[in-house]
């Protein structure tokens, strides 16, 4: 039950952590990274709650998808990122304003 709660509390300083990241700073590398340590949070705090109930694997199964999907965000974050890159020279987010005329 101790380690239970330990995990959850470190989910949260993590999510803490990225969200605070998220916020904070104007590049976009660095907001990709957040977003992914807010996600590993919250996988981290799914699989602390479901050693509550070893019969259901419920809380692990979704960890996984959101594993995949996670990958899958970073992959087109990245896209995203160098095309910006090529594009203004610079990757920090205020400048990313090609939809302004």
């Amino acid at each position: 039950m101790y380690l239970i709660d330990c995990a959850v509390i470190l989910s949260a300083v993590l999510f803490t952590i990225g969200g605070v990241g998220f916020l904070v700073r104007r590049n976009v590398i660095v907001a990709l990274m957040s977003i992914e340590v807010m996600l590993n949070a919250i996988n981290l705090a799914l699989v602390a709650f479901n050693r509550k109930t070893p019969d259901n694997h419920a809380g692990q199964i979704f960890t996984f998808f959101m594993i995949a999907t996670a990958a899958a965000e970073a992959a087109i974050g990245l896209a995203i990122v160098l095309s910006l890159y090529r594009l203004k020279r610079s990757v920090r987010s205020d400048e990313a304003d090609l939809l302004k005329n």
